[in-house]
């Protein structure tokens, strides 16, 4: 028996619309991630691009559990020696919320080229509309 390896031609990609409201940023972000990856297909393949589209709505009410709202910083640094810049969780979800969600998505996913393939397939949206009604998604299972 051989084993079998999916080819470029047998990939079909769905989209998948999610509502972030009111749901745990690190939940959402590991079903994400698995549907990003292409590990809910029985096709899967460590190594090609097997994910689907995943469409993000209302990011800026997302919500952290226990007392990580006060707690969470995010960090960046200039590559300058003190260049180390700290931002705590609520001014990232009142400026950036959309950072929020990509940010704990991209975390998740191969950090090399695979990954950043990947990653270009998620669009994550503050408010409830978004421009991807032609692509007719789906809302996304509860079992992935």
């Amino acid at each position: 028996m051989r084993t079998y390896s999916p080819s470029a031609k047998d990939i079909t990609r769905d989209w998948y619309v999610v509502d972030a409201e009111g749901q745990t940023l690190g939940r959402l972000a590991t079903r994400i991630a698995t549907v990003l990856r292409g590990k809910h297909k029985p096709t899967f393949a460590p190594h090609m691009d097997m994910g689907d589209h995943v469409i993000v709505i209302n990011a800026d009410k997302i919500v952290l559990s226990g007392g990580k709202a006060e707690q969470k910083l995010y960090h960046a640094h200039s590559g300058y020696p003190g260049g180390l810049r700290s931002v705590p969780f609520a001014t990232m979800l009142e400026k950036k919320p959309t950072d929020v969600v990509e940010k704990a998505v991209k975390g998740m996913l191969p950090k090399n080229k695979l990954g950043n393939a990947m990653g270009k397939k998620l669009k994550v949206y503050a408010g409830a509309d978004h421009p991807h009604a032609a692509q007719q998604p789906k809302p996304l299972p509860d079992h992935v």
